[in-house]
């Protein structure tokens, strides 16, 4: 098999085991092993091992003794815990973004970014690209870590990130349907605004605040699903893997 091939078994089995994970295909606690995983999936052992291993380091896979893995499952507390822990990393990247100081071309790249997101509102309330505000979303939050001019902070968030439920998009695709995820957007969009200003200001200590209380946006939506509302579970992806 040649590298090109190679690379996209590997990513084929990565997409098709993710997804069947977040699913709840494979529930919490399924044990997984390379053999009957590749058969089933139709390709050879080292694609899918590699994609084992990915998954681990994401977090929805654990190695356990005798081989193979097993499927995670997660507590309500492990979902509010990731949150939190990603939004002390961000006030801790948009502190030291503002008490450092950041340069002018980077500055103007995030509110670029900013203003993209802007233009996925539409004009009648409701009316938002979800699609085009994910992608914008990550790109807001992987600049704002940049921002702090940490290697270190800026591979803490994405480690902290890589739970699908505390991602800062987590709840933000396939949802035009949901109205609970809908309002929140306005609000969120305005912290964006908010935080950029407090670190130009080089107000460390607001953009700390701002940038933690932005990370709750993803613990009140958790919140609305996981209390008010379970039948939206199947629209956020990674919520079948909690268990309580």
């Amino acid at each position: 098999m040649d590298q090109t091939s190679a690379r996209t078994h590997a990513t084929r089995a990565l997409i098709e085991l993710r997804k069947k994970i977040l699913s709840g295909e494979l529930p919490g606690g399924t044990r997984l092993f390379e053999v009957p995983m590749a058969e089933e999936l139709k390709i050879s052992r080292t694609p899918v091992r590699e994609a084992m291993s990915r998954l681990a380091e994401e977090g929805l896979l654990e190695r356990v003794r005798g081989g193979g893995f097993v499927v995670r499952s997660f507590g309500y507390a492990d979902v509010v815990d990731a949150i939190e822990l990603r939004g002390v990393l961000e006030g801790t990247a948009a502190r030291l973004a503002a008490e450092r100081g950041v340069e002018p071309a980077a500055l103007a790249r995030i509110r670029d970014v900013v203003a993209r997101l802007d233009r996925c509102f539409g004009e009648t309330p409701g009316d938002v690209d979800f699609d085009a505000y994910s992608e914008l979303n990550a790109e807001f939050h992987h600049q704002l870590a940049a921002l702090s001019g940490s290697d270190m902070i800026c591979r803490e968030v994405e480690r902290a990130s890589r739970l699908p439920f505390a991602s800062p998009s987590a709840f933000l695709p396939n949802k035009a349907d949901i109205h609970a995820f809908r309002r929140s957007l306005n609000s969120a969009q305005e912290q964006h605004r908010a935080i950029i200003s407090a670190i130009a200001a080089r107000e460390g200590a607001r953009a700390e605040a701002l940038a933690r209380e932005h990370a709750r946006t993803a613990r009140h939506n958790l919140e609305y699903v996981l209390v008010k509302d379970r039948g939206l579970i199947s629209h956020v992806p990674g919520l079948a893997l909690v268990v309580s």
